[in-house]
């Protein structure tokens, strides 16, 4: 497998003199400390589908994420899954989930995570996956490795897929949740556990880190995926999507019809709403990759 193309030009400092991780970091903390001091508190709810929640407080960690990053980088975009995407020239954008796991989050279920992320055009430069219930900050720089809390991580170096747990999680979408379903049911018993994760984000991050051997999902926005991306590359391994190529921040193409082919790009360029991934180690995604090979999942 090969690695997408990456840029080398350094992230310049921000307005007060910052770094780009600094800033980043420091919205993470700061959404953070909004979702903990909401977490038993009454919220306001609506719904964006079926079964894909919003609350207030993700508007208000949005809000926390965005007033920092867009004061100490002004000319840089800014893509946040719950506001209108913010155009630049300067090549790079933000990309913000202020709250991955909003459903966890709203019954109660301490698993839910901020994510922000720096990209230059469609490669990550740096990306942060923060768990505030559990003070876990996940983090990663292009070319500098990964870490949680600044210990090192590295992903699975398991050899099997029988040796392996699968981390997962299945979507809004009714068909593509069965079809998931379907590809597990044939892998099943040949591993040795599922976790239904609830957070893509922190999937990514538990398969960086080698809680979970492998982590899949069938349709994530850039950002649900944006620290990921980066975060697994820097541990050792590979993010695929179900045909096993590269997966990209932002892809060109898509042959899903649910995708959502509005959802403008931070250089205001039309781009779909979605796209698959598998994160593991290179040899586990081989091994995947081959058990799973002609099922629907695969060829969706």
């Amino acid at each position: 497998m090969n690695r997408p193309p990456s840029s080398s030009q350094p992230i310049p400092v921000s307005t007060s003199g910052r770094s780009g991780l600094d800033v980043a970091i420091d919205a993470a903390r700061r959404a953070g400390k909004v979702i903990l001091d909401r977490y038993h508190t009454q919220k306001e709810i609506s719904f964006k589908g079926r079964a894909d929640v919003v609350s207030d407080v993700d508007l208000l960690a949005e809000k926390a994420v965005l007033e920092l990053v867009q004061e100490e980088y002004p000319s840089f975009g800014v893509l946040s899954e719950e506001s209108a995407p913010v155009a630049s020239k300067s090549g790079y954008t933000w990309v913000v989930d202020p709250l991955d796991g909003t459903r966890n989050y709203v019954m109660g279920v301490p698993h839910f995570c901020v994510v922000v992320a720096l990209a230059l055009q469609e490669d990550v430069l740096l990306g942060v996956t923060y768990d505030p219930v559990r003070e876990e900050m996940f983090v990663a720089e292009k070319g500098k490795g990964a870490y949680v809390n600044d210990v090192p991580m590295e992903v699975s170096q398991k050899q099997e897929i029988t040796d392996c747990t699968l981390g997962f999680d299945m979507g809004y979408v009714d068909e593509k949740a069965g079809i998931a379903l379907d590809m597990v049911r044939a892998l099943w018993p040949g591993i040795q556990g599922l976790r239904l994760m609830g957070s893509a984000a922190l999937g990514a991050a538990y398969a960086a880190s080698g809680r979970t051997d492998i982590y899949f999902h069938h349709h994530l926005s850039p950002w649900d995926i944006a620290s990921g991306l980066l975060l697994v590359s820097e541990a050792g391994g590979y993010v695929v999507d179900r045909h096993g190529q590269p997966a990209t921040l932002f892809p060109v193409t898509s042959s899903d019809p649910s995708s959502n082919a509005d959802s403008a790009s931070p250089q205001g360029s039309t781009v779909p709403g979605g796209t698959s991934i598998i994160a593991s180690s290179p040899q586990l995604i081989d091994r995947f990759l081959a058990a799973t090979e002609g099922l629907e999942w695969r060829g969706g």
